[in-house]
């Protein structure tokens, strides 16, 4: 399900969706604020069309809750 476009870059994760349509994961840095970030992106035809910006250290807490949450719902 899940497929790492480049195996030397540990910044960089797509899952593959349908239509065409992957979710991109990626560490980032900002220019402005010279801080780091994680961006979730919905991507198609290398545009992103809708983008999470989040704080790398709620990273994991993140994904904690997504997998409790799948669990709850039998996803």
């Amino acid at each position: 399900m899940t497929d790492k476009a480049n195996d030397d870059a540990e910044d960089y994760l797509e899952i593959k969706m349908a239509a065409g349509w992957y979710m991109t994961i990626t560490l980032a840095t900002s220019e402005r604020f010279e801080k780091d970030y994680v961006e979730i992106a919905k991507e198609r035809g290398g545009q992103k069309r809708s983008r999470f910006n989040l704080n790398p250290k709620y990273t994991r807490d993140l994904g904690e809750a997504l997998i409790k949450f799948a669990d709850a719902n039998k996803l």
